[in-house]
């Protein structure tokens, strides 16, 4: 049985014994029910409020996860910036790049990146680029 239930089952006992009003054990009787629904009352407020918070917990975390799978599509280290596929190659100290204009694939050092430009072996083209610092965020007040 539930408590709404219970409640009253205890009410009909009480009826059923047909006590005096006018009496003292009777009216402290009546009141003990009276708190009883008072507290079956809220008790059934607070799960109807908890039922609502569930229902906009889990609204909350399915929105969540979309914004998850949208913002972690792919398979790359979160913990870096870089497009590369794996951060592991930046510790090195080569990058690889390619040119856009004739395709030409080539390797510079940390040094030469950290310059922004370099230039294509293949065709000279002044090639123009960003590297992030995987390990140290703090230069994020830098600015260009």
């Amino acid at each position: 049985m539930e408590t709404t239930e219970n409640l009253g089952y205890l009410k009909g006992l009480i009826d059923g014994l047909e006590l005096d009003r006018s009496k003292k054990e009777t009216k402290v009787i009546n009141a003990i029910v009276d708190v009883l629904s008072n507290i079956v009352e809220d008790i059934d407020d607070m799960t109807e409020g908890m039922e609502l918070l569930a229902d906009q917990v889990d609204s909350i975390d399915e929105d969540l996860a979309e914004v998850e799978d949208f913002v972690y599509d792919d398979d790359a280290d979160f913990d870096c910036d870089c497009d590369c596929d794996d951060c592991d190659d930046c510790d090195d100290g080569e990058f690889e790049v390619e040119c856009p204009l004739c395709g030409e694939e080539f390797v510079v050092d940390e040094d030469t990146a950290m310059q922004g430009s370099a230039h294509c072996p293949n065709c000279g083209e002044k090639l123009e680029f960003e590297v992030c610092e995987c390990d140290d965020d703090d230069d994020d007040d830098d600015d260009d």
